[in-house]
């Protein structure tokens, strides 16, 4: 479904959007897709009652290099934390705002299996 017929970066969008949809049917508020800053990007800015949610969607087609969840490692996470704080203080809003890191993970090829982890890290 997702292989030969796209490249990554196609690809990556749209499981983007897809995981976008996914957060919306259950609750959130999308504020934007792929804010970057020097320091990194995040996939996925929405709202979910009093929190600002920064959601990291990784996707793998198959375990040979591990799942999607564990692609979000120790250096991924302090580089997403570094790129939020820069996110708050772009937007002006207060760096003690209440804020959640959020992993949607998506693994497989014809059938995709979407794992939505709240609170990640």
């Amino acid at each position: 479904m997702y292989k030969s017929k796209y490249n990554k970066r196609a690809v990556g969008h749209d499981l983007e959007l897809l995981a976008g949809e996914y957060l919306t049917r259950n609750g959130l508020d999308i504020i934007e897709y792929n804010y970057f800053n020097r320091t990194g990007e995040i996939d996925i800015v929405a709202k979910d009652g009093k929190y600002i949610v920064f959601a990291e969607v990784k996707y793998r087609s198959g375990n040979n290099y591990g799942t999607a969840v564990e692609a979000v490692n120790v250096r991924k996470q302090i580089r997403i934390r570094r790129t939020a704080q820069g996110y708050l203080m772009q937007r002006g809003l207060r760096q003690d705002s209440f804020v959640r890191f959020d992993v949607i993970a998506i693994d497989g090829t014809t059938e995709l299996n979407i794992k939505w982890i709240k609170n990640a890290f």
